[in-house]
């Protein structure tokens, strides 16, 4: 108990402390948003005209401010990275080979330019990549061309998240789903766009719709498409902590739980046989029935501080691995058939891997991942740590190739071989500038990063 009392005042006292320095830079916010609306100023006057067809007119909407593109829209490639951490939210990219050995000094930029704050990723379908950045007191949804970094189209409204310990802006990736944009904002926003123009096919707040208080460092987690449903995490009272709409018109479908959110995801997983949305909460992860949202399983998964923020990880059939940091660790449980219903125990617990607030990644019978800053090897069927070397502060990295590419704290990018043998650094390079919480995103061999200040396009296709 002691322990958790410090654990508290130290959390306060950085938080003070943060807090102050935040306030005292106002001028450098200013600065930057000055240069990024001349960014755009120009990026506009230089771009060629786009062909008039009735996709490419801009909409004719208050909510939406949208500017042509430089280029037609790449055919459609089957929309790979349409999902937070990829196609299943697991952080695994097996679209296409990648390259393995970067040259010295690095991956040769694609393009590079400023963005708007916050620590969403992107995510990318027909040509186009897809975010959500704070500009100024507005929350802005944009699309880029992929190929040439040049601003498609941009959604704006009036939405201000600050905290100065976390970083101002939106935390949560949008989805992009049959030629639509969903988007949650760190207030609690919910829009539905046209993945083409940008135009609002329908919106509402979450937190104020379903009574709920939001968390500390903003609303989280990514909406999730299912079926005919988009799931989101408010965190309400009442039996409104995990909400289901109708994907096309925002209508309620059902709303399940009483739990405070986390600051994780929810994922469409199969496990003990049964398709359920598993869901992370403050204190338990729990699986869903699709239809109604009733409860299947539950499992008590809590921090000292209250607080998860990693994605869980589905290693088989009947599996699934879970870790955070707060004083807690990892687990792996197993979900199984009882009595009629689904129940869930621990396979192992123990304080192999912390994931603060960053993920880890499974390939081969192994979770890699960073242990309070630090790459960790830890073997799925024991627990066991069998290496922890390399550090990367509370960044961030995905699975490609038998190899992890890890976005450091720092902004640097890394290529690791994910071998439980020992930790091999490939390559590091120095990508972007500033601090670096964002998952990066790789679509068509393009490797896609940002943070509060920075985006850039890397080749890394392997073909």
């Amino acid at each position: 108990m002691q322990s958790v009392w410090h654990a508290k005042i130290a959390f306060i006292i950085i938080a003070s402390i943060l807090f102050v320095i935040g306030c005292a830079k106002p001028s450098d916010n200013e600065a930057h948003y000055n240069d990024l609306e001349r960014h755009r100023a120009q990026q506009k006057q230089s771009a060629p005209p786009a062909p008039e067809s009735p996709d490419s007119a801009p909409p004719a909407t208050a909510n939406a401010n949208v500017s042509a593109p430089a280029t037609a829209a790449a055919k459609p490639a089957g929309g790979y990275w349409t999902d937070y951490r990829g196609a299943s939210r697991d952080g695994r990219y097996d679209e296409s080979r990648i390259l393995t050995t970067w040259p010295q000094g690095g991956l040769k930029a694609v393009w590079r330019q400023p963005i708007g704050a916050g620590y969403a990723s992107f995510v990318a379908a027909n040509g186009h990549a897809f975010t959500i950045e704070q500009r100024r007191s507005q929350e802005v949804v944009a699309a880029y061309d992929i190929a040439t970094g040049l601003e498609v189209w941009t959604h704006t409204y009036n939405a201000d998240f600050r905290e100065a310990m976390g970083g101002d802006g939106p935390r949560a990736t949008p989805t992009w789903h049959e030629g639509k944009i969903y988007s949650l904002g760190a207030t609690g926003e919910l829009r539905c766009l046209d993945a083409k123009t940008g135009k609002l096919v329908w919106g509402k707040n979450i937190l104020s719709e379903n009574g709920a208080e939001n968390l500390q460092w903003g609303v989280s987690g990514s909406p999730l498409i299912v079926d005919d449903k988009v799931i989101v995490l408010p965190g309400g009272r009442g039996g409104k902590s995990v909400v289901a709409y109708n994907k096309l018109t925002g209508q309620p479908v059902w709303k399940s739980l009483d739990d405070r959110q986390a600051y994780v995801s929810p994922m469409l997983v199969t496990l003990a046989g049964r398709r359920q949305i598993l869901v992370e909460t403050s204190t338990r992860v729990v699986g869903l029935e699709v239809a109604d949202g009733s409860l299947l399983w539950e499992y008590r998964w809590a921090t000292d501080m209250g607080i998860n923020c990693s994605q869980p990880i589905v290693v088989s059939p009947t599996r699934v691995f879970l870790s955070s940091g707060y004083g807690k660790g990892a687990a792996l449980v197993e979900v199984s058939m009882s009595n009629g219903g689904l129940s869930a125990r621990a396979l192992w617990e123990n304080n192999s891997m912390r994931n603060k607030f960053n993920s880890s990644v499974f390939f081969e019978g192994h979770i890699y991942g960073l242990d309070e800053g630090i790459l960790t090897c830890v073997d799925i069927e024991t627990g066991a740590r069998k290496w922890k070397e390399g550090r990367y502060g509370y960044g961030q990295m995905l699975l490609a190739d038998g190899h992890l590419i890890i976005l450091s704290e720092q902004g640097e990018l890394s290529l690791v071989r994910a071998t439980p043998e020992k930790f091999t650094e490939v390559a590091r390079f120095a990508a972007i500038e500033g601090k670096t919480w964002n998952y990066p995103a790789i679509v068509a061999g393009k490797l896609l990063v940002r943070n509060a200040n920075e985006m850039a396009c890397f080749n890394i296709s392997g073909s």
